[in-house]
Parts: C-alpha cells; sequence; structure tokens
C-alpha cells in the first residue's frame, strides 16, 4: 500500500506542477492511510531545508502548506523567548509554522499567523487531519468525500486526477454560479465537493464518519471583526485616520516584501494599486520594478495613466500592449486554469499580466481589495441611489409594478433570460438595501429558471442584523463584497491567473490588521458625497497630485461584446448550439438562444451573462 499511495498522491501532485516547479515531495501512512503530495514555488529559504511535505522538529505533525506566513521572523522571535530554544533547520515560515503548532496548539498558531495560506497539517499522535485557511481567502483549499476517500488539494484538478473522482455537477452550484459569475464558497461546481471558507479550519478523524464532513471552525470573522469594531469606532480626525491606514499600510507592504526572490508590483494608475506602489517606492532607494497592461482599444486601456504615475514616483516600470488576437488565445486556457466555471471576463488580463510579469519577478504585489474596503465600487453608489427612491414608494404599488413588468417580459418571451426588465423588478420587489444590492450585483436575474433541474434557491442572507439597523448603506454593501466577491471572484481570479505561470502575488490590504482598521474607521471617511475610496486618495496625495488621481473608474476588462460579434463569434455559435444545449442538458435552449440573438443585435445589457453561459460551456468540454 505505502508504494502504491506514494505513486498516487504524486501523481495528484503533479497536477499542481504549475503552483510548485521548483520542489516536489510526498509523505505516507500507510498504517493511519494518509498520503500528503506537494509541489513546491520556492520563494523563502530556497534550499532543501524548505522542502515539503514537513515534519515537525516534535515528529509529531507533518504539513503541506501553500502560501506565506508573512510575520514568521516575529513567530519565531516570541518561540525563542518564551521557552526551548529552538534548533532551526533553515528559515523556511513552514518551519516555523509546525514550531507554532508544537508550541501553542493550533487554535494560537492560527490567531498569531498574519499571512496568505492554506495546509494540511496531520497529527500523527492524536491521527486527526486539520484543514485550513487564511482570514480573507487569499489561498484556495478544495475538499470533499469521493466514496470512501477523502480528498483535498489547492486546485480541483488534483482532486479530478484520484481514480475514484465522480465529476458529477452539482446544479444548484451551477445556477449560483449564473447569477453571479462566480461559485461562493462553500458551493463547488461537483457534489461533494466544497471550498474550505475563509478564516476556517476543519477537522477530520478516526471519529469522522465515512461520507460527512464536520462543519468548519472559524478563527477569525468579518462578521466578528466588523462588530467588535462597531462597538469601538474610530475617535480621531481625517488626518490621524489618514496617517494611522499609512502606518498599517506600510507595515504590511514590509512584511510582504520578504522574499528570497525577485520581487516587483501591479501598476494599474488606478488608486489601490498607486497607494501600494507609492509606498513600496518610498521606503526604498531602489527602483520598484512595476507591469501593466494595455490595450489597443483605448476605452479599455489604463496603460497611460500608470506610466504617468511610475514616472512620478520614480519606478522601473515595463509596459506590455497586447492586441485582441494575443488576449483571445488566453480564452481557450481558461476552464483548465480555473477548473470551476469562472465567469469574470478580467481573468484573461490578468493571466496576460502574469505572465508578463513572471518574466523577470518571482512575487509581485497587488492593490486588490481597496474598492470593498474603501467603498470604491460605482455600483454602491448607484445601489444607494436606486434603494432611496424606491423606499418612498408604497409597496403595494411596487409590488404592482413589478408583477407589470414580470407579466410584460414573459409575453415578450424574455424572462428565462433575465433582461433589465427583471432586474427592475427585483429593484421594485425588494423589501431591505440588502436586496436591492442583490439585485445590482446579480448577472443573471433567472438563473434558477435557466439552469435545468436546479432546485430552488436558498434564500441569502449575508447582512447581520446590528449592520443592517444601523443605516450604514455603504457598509453593508462592501460587506456583502468582502464575503462573497472579494474572495470568490477577485482572489480567484488573481490566484488562478498568476499560479498558472508560478507567480506569487501578495495583497497589502488584505493583511487583517488593514481590514480591521477599515471596518473600525466611519463611512463618511470612505465614501464621502459621490466620491469612493476617499481615505485612500487622502493618502495617495502624500505621493502624486490631485490630477492624477481623480480621474473615472475603468477596471480591469476587455471588449467580450465587441469579440463576440467579430472573432470570437464562431466560437460562441458552436458552444452554444442548440443541439449541442439539448444534448448536454444543463442549460434552457431557447432563452441562452434570445440571449445571443439579442447580443447579436448589439444589445450591450447581457454582455457579462452571455459571457459566463460561454465560459460554462466552454468548461463543460473538459467534464469527459
Amino acid at each position: 500500500m505505502p508504494a502504491a499511495a506514494t505513486q498516487l498522491a504524486g501523481a495528484l501532485a503533479e497536477k499542481l506542477a504549475h503552483r510548485g516547479p521548483d520542489d516536489q515531495g510526498v509523505w505516507v501512512d500507510g498504517d493511519a492511510g494518509i498520503a500528503l503530495g506537494h509541489r513546491r514555488l520556492a520563494v523563502v529559504d530556497l534550499s532543501p531545508a524548505g522542502h515539503q511535505p514537513m515534519v515537525s522538529a516534535s515528529d509529531r505533525y507533518v504539513v503541506v502548506f501553500n502560501g506565506e506566513i508573512y510575520n514568521h521572523p516575529e513567530l519565531r522571535r516570541e518561540l525563542e523567548l518564551s521557552g526551548p530554544p529552538q534548533a532551526w533547520r533553515g528559515h523556511s515560515d513552514t518551519e516555523t509554522l509546525l514550531a507554532a503548532f508544537d508550541r501553542w496548539g493550533i487554535d494560537a498558531a492560527l490567531e498569531k499567523a498574519v499571512g496568505m495560506f492554506a495546509f494540511a497539517l496531520w497529527d500523527r499522535e492524536q491521527r486527526i487531519l486539520t484543514l485550513a485557511r487564511d482570514r480573507l481567502g487569499e489561498k484556495p483549499l478544495y475538499y470533499g468525500w469521493q466514496g470512501d476517500v477523502f480528498l483535498f488539494g489547492s486546485e480541483l484538478k488534483a482532486l479530478r486526477a484520484h481514480p475514484k473522482f465522480r465529476p458529477e455537477v452539482d446544479r444548484s452550484a451551477l445556477a449560483l454560479y449564473m447569477r453571479y459569475g462566480y461559485i461562493p464558497a462553500p458551493a463547488c461546481i461537483y457534489r461533494n465537493v466544497f471550498k474550505l471558507t475563509a478564516g476556517t479550519f476543519v477537522q477530520i478523524s478516526p471519529k469522522t464518519a465515512c461520507g460527512t464532513c464536520p462543519q468548519p471552525r472559524s478563527y477569525w470573522s468579518l462578521e466578528q471583526a466588523a462588530a467588535r469594531n462597531a462597538a469601538d469606532p474610530y475617535r480621531g480626525s481625517a488626518a490621524d485616520a489618514v496617517n494611522e491606514l499609512e502606518a498599517h499600510l506600510k507595515r504590511a507592504i514590509s512584511l510582504q516584501r520578504i522574499a528570497d526572490v525577485p520581487l516587483g508590483a501591479f501598476l494599474s494608475g488606478g488608486v489601490d494599486s498607486s497607494t501600494i506602489v507609492a509606498l513600496m517606492q518610498a521606503d526604498t532607494s531602489r527602483a520598484v520594478k512595476t507591469y501593466t497592461i494595455g490595450y489597443r482599444e483605448s476605452e479599455y486601456s489604463e496603460a497611460e495613466y500608470a506610466r504617468a504615475v511610475a514616472k512620478h514616483l520614480g519606478t522601473d516600470h515595463t509596459e506590455l500592449y497586447v492586441t485582441a488576437r494575443e488576449a483571445l488565445q488566453v480564452v481557450p486556457r481558461l476552464p483548465f486554469l480555473y477548473d470551476e466555471p469562472f465567469g469574470d471576463s478580467s481573468a484573461i488580463p490578468a493571466l496576460l499580466i502574469s505572465e508578463f510579469a513572471r518574466r523577470h519577478v518571482t512575487v509581485a504585489l497587488s492593490g486588490d481589495g481597496g474598492d470593498e474596503l474603501f467603498g470604491g465600487y460605482t455600483r454602491y453608489q448607484r445601489t444607494a441611489d436606486i434603494w432611496r427612491g424606491i423606499r418612498r414608494v408604497p409597496r403595494a404599488v411596487r409590488a404592482a409594478a413589478a408583477g407589470t413588468i414580470r407579466g410584460w417580459e414573459r409575453a415578450s418571451g424574455s424572462d428565462a433570460a433575465g433582461g433589465r426588465g427583471a432586474r427592475m423588478a427585483a429593484y421594485l420587489s425588494a423589501s431591505s438595501l440588502e436586496e436591492c444590492y442583490e439585485a445590482q450585483i446579480t448577472r443573471c436575474m433567472n438563473a434558477f429558471e435557466l439552469v435545468r433541474s436546479a432546485g430552488l434557491p436558498a434564500r441569502n442572507r449575508a447582512v447581520p442584523p446590528w449592520l443592517r439597523a444601523g443605516g450604514r448603506d455603504f457598509d453593508e454593501m462592501m460587506y456583502i463584497d468582502s464575503l462573497r466577491y472579494l474572495p470568490d471572484d477577485i482572489l480567484v481570479k488573481v490566484d488562478r491567473a498568476s499560479m498558472a505561470v508560478s507567480l506569487e502575488v501578495r495583497v497589502p490590504m488584505l493583511d487583517h490588521r488593514v481590514v480591521e482598521f477599515a471596518w473600525r474607521v466611519p463611512s463618511t471617511m470612505k465614501v464621502r458625497g459621490r466620491q469612493g475610496k476617499w481615505l485612500l486618495k487622502q493618502l495617495l496625495q502624500k505621493f502624486l497630485p490631485v490630477s492624477m488621481i481623480e480621474r473615472p473608474k475603468m477596471g480591469f476588462g476587455v471588449p467580450v461584446g465587441q469579440w463576440l460579434r467579430g472573432p470570437l463569434r464562431e466560437w460562441g455559435e458552436d458552444l452554444i448550439s442548440e443541439d449541442r444545449l439539448r444534448r448536454e442538458g444543463f442549460l434552457d435552449p431557447d432563452a441562452v438562444r434570445r440571449l445571443w440573438r439579442r447580443h447579436l443585435r448589439n444589445d450591450r445589457g447581457e454582455n457579462d451573462a452571455l459571457w459566463q453561459i460561454l465560459a460554462f460551456q466552454s468548461w463543460t468540454s473538459n467534464l469527459a
């Protein structure tokens, strides 16, 4: 059994070679029936002392670990001062983490650790397997039973390689995907497989019945952090808040710059990435390596803004301009890279910029998280305006209007595809800001009708009662995005795109101390008037002139609408042909074809929903 298990674990780990091209390892305990496989991207301690799976000095624990513990030097010092001397083999954060488990136990070690990570820890003494994930969900972890085998891994392609894996699509998860363009944790596209939610850990022991998964336990949660800080709000001035935010970000960046390999940063020219790069450059005499991507279609390109910021800050800046042809070549690769259907078209530039940066560096810092923490999305203001307007109208009047709109949609044959009318009806039917925002962020309004045999959707309540009752409209929406959109769309996009080319991306704004501070400051310091990210912009003004900061938000998009009416039209037609849709049986063919026809008539309102349908159809090609 050990030889066969070693071979199988190695084969599964080989599917993740892109995440760790520098080293590989397998550890097997045949008597306990456990095998751990690992692929390593060497970033800290490039020597063999960083090899995994790694056994603790006590010989009790064995770990496979993905990510970085940024404060591990501090943890080492604490370990050395608080107990018997440590005989360190090297200077990897993995070894530090194992020593922390030995000394403090799993719960306390997790609470002390600052970083992005996912790991599997085997306790040889108690025969307990612990799976854990970082606080904000930067690193992925899938797990679940397939028959009598419990599988886990960083990506689904490793689980799929096991001979007992059965890739059965979960239609309710598919409907969630059609609703949002991504699948919120803990759901997964496959039945009996789960994504571990951010800030939790789950334990499997001999007492765990085959086929059942214990409820994950939380060691940090946004709800608890937000509630704690709401009870003790920030009482300083705006100037104090700017200085404190700067201190938090400087500390996070300082920790995240620790690496034994070349390091750089993404720079779009927007507020978030410009803030990170400005603080990086202010802390060193060497020019920070920065990277940006541009398009020939000027309405989608931020390269000129990034160039101006880089010149002002004095970074070592490199640009990559891509053509539509080069971007389109990425599209067939996406289903393999993302494993689950993924409907965010900005995965295309994310992969291109990652490939470009990887030619020069192994680690890159990113500005992700600023929108969710400091109110940057324009949809926050738009939703607040809609809710203020409709809440003045009596519920009975709104309900009647919504019914009329839905009737018109059914009569016109557009309801199953979820057009603008369905969204307006959802706004009118909303009984709270949360429901109004759900209508705003839903990409396909009738997803559970579009997906055949999906069942009824669960009522999604994300906002805790104390926050709903507080009249903090923007905080409610940021809270929803921080729980779902950030970890399950933005961070999934960043992780898969970067790790596909063996690039480690670190996100300073998601240091949990920065997050907790953002939730302490009042909403008026995040959104002032109609201006989002007010506090971040005040900080950035220390480094850049206002003219470089105040410009319309562009995002990280690509012209998929144009492509689907042009060079991708034949690709799209093949994926959603009526014969194929009926043969596969996942989606309502009539609704999909109506959506396609509307798009070809230049209806721009359906780009997102159509793209995610096509992304799913492309993904199904990998099911066989």
